[in-house]
């Protein structure tokens, strides 16, 4: 008898043991708080593929997430699975040694991810893989189809007829463009939203092989038109006007266009269900320049370099990798899923994937937010100083320059 308590005890003990492997909790961070609902639905169909792994999704403020997600992995306490930035927001935690590598060997589906995707999610010393890009976003125009219909308008394809609709418009009485720049970082999403297309595509070659700088009359003349449209047909008092009431503006109806990413579409709609909504990319000074719209991937999945269930985190991610999970994801948030191979039953992010294939990088967020001062932090002060009439477009030009030659190699005289 004590001979098979002896037994039963050993033999619950390596049951004890062996527990662990097959019943994992996952923890999952995210600063995607409106996306909670939807992320239950993903991790539902992944649980009920997976036995024995569960995962638990934890969304925090999006403005403190990246200090809080350095803090916990820092002291240890980080999560298993965790959204991160891309580009110079994802260095900042892959440098440090805090997550898990990645490679087609590990998550295979990574081979077929656009370049542009998995150049977001690596590290530009040596290419290493960090995580699994989700998204894309576009800076464009959107406006409201009904307004234009009202007034006999259609999209424009050249600057002056952007200028002839505006002005139909603001003698109509309706505020032509409902944006602010109060908010910091709007002024770089009207920069670029709106003159992309302006600065051209041969200024950005030349600016990435190292042939111009930020003093190149193609991109201090985009600042100009740019913020003469601002001084003409922005709301009464834009300087002042902050992010949510702008978003208010366009969405109740009182201002036709709206200068923004293709995340906003989804936040207008929620806003207000009846509105019908277009998108297009602003155009440049003719009719016969390429109409360019900003492009960028948006973050990504990864691991925890230090995580305890690393094997099942691996599979997670595999899953978010996965073309089922690209399409739900297209689907249930209206979002541009970076998996390729998605379709879109979204009629407008349709619209938006097919104006993607003519377009330029988001310019200080792809290529100059990994040092200090950031080129975002340096357009958003210098743009509101320009549409407040305290500096010039060349001055911005000289002053971009100088002041990201202080760690970008090809400014450095």
């Amino acid at each position: 008898m004590k001979t098979n308590i002896i037994r039963i005890g050993a033999a619950l003990g390596a049951m004890l043991v062996a527990a662990p492997s097959f019943a994992q909790e996952l923890s999952f961070w995210s600063w995607r708080q409106e996306d909670k609902a939807a992320y239950a639905q993903f991790i539902d169909t992944f649980e009920a593929a997976n036995p024995g792994i569960t995962v638990k999704f934890e969304t925090f403020d999006a403005a403190n997430y990246n200090t809080i997600l350095s803090t916990a992995l820092a002291g240890g306490s980080g999560p298993d699975l965790m959204m991160v930035r891309a580009y110079g927001g994802l260095e900042n935690v892959a440098k440090a040694g805090y997550l898990e590598p990645l490679s087609t060997e590990t998550v295979p589906a990574l081979a077929d991810f656009a370049a542009p995707a998995v150049a977001a999610e690596s590290m530009r010393s040596d290419g290493t893989i960090y995580a699994v890009p989700f998204a894309s976003q576009t800076q464009l125009v959107i406006y409201n189809k009904s307004i234009f219909d009202a007034n006999g308008l259609q999209e424009p394809q050249s600057w002056d007829d952007l200028l002839a609709l505006s002005q139909k418009l603001k003698d109509a009485g309706v505020m032509p463009f409902a944006n602010g720049t109060a908010t910091a970082w709007q002024n770089e999403t009207v920069t670029f939203g709106l003159g992309s297309s302006l600065m051209t595509k041969g200024f950005y070659d030349d600016l990435m092989a190292g042939k111009t700088d930020f003093t190149d009359a193609r991109f201090t003349g985009a600042l100009g038109d740019v913020a003469a449209v601002a001084a003409d047909y922005f709301p009464e008092g834009f300087i002042g006007l902050d992010y949510p009431s702008a978003q208010q503006l366009f969405a109740s109806g009182m201002a036709c266009m709206f200068i923004g990413g293709s995340y906003e579409l989804a936040n207008f709609k929620a806003q207000n269900r009846d509105i019908e909504l277009g998108v297009f990319a602003a155009p440049g000074k003719t009719a016969d320049d390429a109409k360019l719209v900003g492009l960028y991937y948006d973050g990504g999945y990864a691991a925890n370099a230090a995580g305890a269930n690393k094997e099942a985190a691996i599979k997670f991610l595999n899953f978010l990798a996965s073309k089922d999970f690209g399409q739900s994801f297209a689907n249930t948030l209206n979002n541009i899923s970076a998996v390729p191979g998605v379709t879109f039953d979204n009629t407008l992010l349709s619209e938006v994937n097919d104006l993607n294939k003519s377009s330029i990088p988001y310019l200080m967020l792809v290529h100059f937010r990994f040092g200090e001062p950031s080129g975002s932090v340096l357009i958003q002060s210098e743009m509101q100083k320009l549409f407040a009439c305290e500096t010039t477009p060349e001055a911005i030009g000289e002053a971009l320059t100088t002041g990201l030659a202080a760690w970008y190699e090809p400014f450095k005289k």
